[in-house]
């Protein structure tokens, strides 16, 4: 088999049918894998308008065209669709194994569509596809879905499910696979409003052989060789994404009780190095070597006595700072709940911190709250709402709508205090401490994401953060290189010492295809991946209006944020202006019909005409 699987598998819960199809070589061509692949089946399959939890939305999960070849750090998988919480295209990354099965059963692509009349998941195996009763699953967390799977189906069943919040339609619920979840935008809710419980694969491991095998095994022999001496790959492995926490403090940039402040005390509680001391075992995706994660004890909650791998520094800023807490065990116990029920911790703590504000100023009250006293800091009680959330209970209901639609229905000036972006809660990035990371997370197509284009040298401290000029083509650039990273798949964690130039090679060797060896067809592939995907946006009605920020960022100077300190955010429509000329964009925000055909998108030119 080789690394292009050309194929993929269309699953229709309504009829409890499937089929295989070849994908077009030119689909590959134009967009790799991943991430551009499902932005074209998205754009082309999805009808302008259409209810995100109807039968018409599709879901559809994608692995990369160097997924378990050998390479560090290219196995991870994406699940796409539109999105319940946004209403825009969305895609959500994830890790473990089950896109490496994927694999292995022959697919780069697995399509779902429609709605089973009952609680079902799908089984794969060389016999074929299976459409089963999922009654007995229901209600049941993910961990106990997938061991009950293993038990059914064979010991190396990998499946992708969800929980109780996905089956309870929380617009934030996540698809889970191992100790890994795609979390962002909604995708488990999507899953939840087809009656599917899971995922299921038990297929034979298979021999991914590329191109040029030679070459290509060369290439694998020598990234490895690298990474084994490479600092930011060792930090990795050591600390994990928790590094990140003290030093974000220093700069202002991590966020403090809802975005309020850039600074808490006791922060070295939450440090890496704290996290690392209580580390009880490595954990990372499929073949490896970094393993960022790490296996930690859970003290509380429904996951008590067990271990979850977690938290990373996304979860210690929605969990911990964001609700004024330094307390390393309740975010780990506050993430295995999130796990146990099936959320996105980051949508989690933004909803959670948005109620604890409101709380705060008195625009809600124990009535409001179902007595729970949502204090700053109040571990009990915010334990008890994430189960609330989890359930669907209450105030739960309300928050586990996203913040936006929570403060559409509170009313009155609770907007001001709803951090998000399109509808997606904000990451744990301080956007008027760094202004070309606010630029890309409001310019971005799936909202407030922080993997959408990263601004390396802003985050590197090479260019000033707190400058509002000159930043528009640094941006449009860091996000056309995102979406190649993300069309490989090329794992942040795992890619250290990589550059273009050897993604152009490791993809020349795995697939013959001669235009992946100049790098300059690369990133216009990636900017051709960005602007259909705005295209998709725009056919749904946004426009320029939606590029924007939290009120907070342009009205409220940041507190106690160090080098940001008193910053707010003032020049913003003249960053959008600089971003939109270098993206080839309207005044709008929308693409021109030159810049579509310059794409090879002529055939979308219909939508800005």
């Amino acid at each position: 088999m080789t690394t292009l699987a050309g194929k993929l598998l269309r699953i229709d819960l309504s009829s409890k049918s499937r089929c295989e199809e070849e994908i077009p070589e030119a689909y590959y061509r134009k967009f790799i894998s991943a991430r551009g692949l499902g932005a074209k089946y998205l754009y082309d399959e999805l009808n302008p308008g259409i209810n995100p939890l109807s039968p018409e939305n599709k879901l559809l999960m994608l692995v990369g065209v160097l997924g378990a070849t050998g390479l560090q750090g290219f196995s991870k998988w994406v699940v796409m669709a539109k999105s319940p919480l946004t209403g825009t295209i969305m895609r959500s990354y994830t890790g473990g194994n089950f896109g490496v099965w994927m694999k292995f059963a022959g697919y780069d692509l697995i399509i779902i569509e429609g709605k089973a009349d009952k609680p079902s998941y799908v089984y794969i195996d060389q016999e074929g596809v299976q459409f089963l009763d999922a009654s007995d699953l229901s209600g049941s967390d993910p961990r106990s879905v997938q061991e009950r799977l293993k038990d059914r189906h064979g010991h190396r069943t990998e499946s992708a499910c969800i929980g109780l919040a996905g089956e309870k339609l929380v617009r934030y619920a996540v698809i889970t696979s191992g100790e890994r979840t795609a979390s962002r935008g909604g995708m488990g809710m999507v899953m939840g409003s087809k009656n599917l419980k899971a995922i299921a694969i038990n297929v034979p491991v298979r021999k991914i052989t590329a191109f040029d095998e030679g070459k290509f095994k060369g290439l694998v022999k020598d990234q490895i060789s690298m990474l084994k001496e490479h600092p930011r790959r060792k930090k990795m492995n050591s600390l994990g994404t928790p590094y990140a926490t003290v030093p974000y403090m220093k700069r202002g940039i991590l966020p403090v009780r809802n975005f309020q402040e850039g600074s808490i005390g006791n922060i070295e509680e939450i440090s890496g190095e704290a996290f690392y001391k209580i580390k009880k075992e490595k954990a990372g995706c499929y073949g490896c070597m970094t393993k960022c994660g790490g296996m930690r004890d859970v003290k509380r909650g429904p996951f008590g006595g067990s271990r979850i791998d977690g938290p990373e520094y996304e979860t210690i800023y929605a969990l911990g700072s964001l609700l004024g807490i330094t307390d390393k065990q309740f975010i780990i116990d506050a993430n295995a709940m999130c796990d146990y029920y099936g959320f996105d911790t980051i949508s989690a703590g933004v909803c959670t911190a948005f109620a604890c504000e409101l709380f705060e100023k008195g625009i809600i009250t124990t009535s409001d709250t179902d007595g729970i006293e949502l204090n700053w800091g109040n571990k009990d009680a915010i334990l008890a709402l994430i189960e609330k959330i989890g359930k669907r209970e209450g105030i739960g209901y309300l928050l586990g709508e996203g913040v936006k639609r929570a403060a559409e229905q509170i009313g009155g000036e609770t907007a001001l205090y709803a951090i998000h972006i399109k509808g997606l809660e904000l990451p744990g990035y301080e956007p008027r401490a760094v202004k070309g990371y606010g630029l890309s997370m409001a310019t971005s197509n799936i909202g407030a994401s922080h993997m959408y284009g990263r601004p390396k040298t802003e985050m590197a401290g090479t260019v000033d953060p707190l400058t509002e000029e000159g930043k528009g083509a640094s941006i449009i650039q860091a996000q056309k290189e995102q979406a190649i990273e993300d069309s490989l798949i090329a794992c942040s964690f795992g890619n250290s010492g990589l550059d273009f130039q050897k993604y152009s090679e490791f993809l020349l060797a795995a697939t013959g295809i001669r235009e992946f060896a100049d790098v300059a067809n690369l990133m216009e592939v990636g900017e051709r991946i960005i602007c259909l995907e705005r295209c998709f946006n725009v056919r749904e009605g946004l426009a320029r209006k939606d590029d924007t920020l939290p009120r907070r960022m342009f009205s409220e100077p940041l507190r106690e944020g160090g080098p940001a300190e008193n910053q707010t955010v003032k020049g913003f429509d003249k960053l959008l202006d600089e971003y939109y000329e270098a993206a080839g964009y309207t005044k709008e925000g929308i693409p021109t019909v030159e810049k579509l055909r310059d794409l090879g998108l002529e055939e979308i030119t219909s939508i800005v005409n």
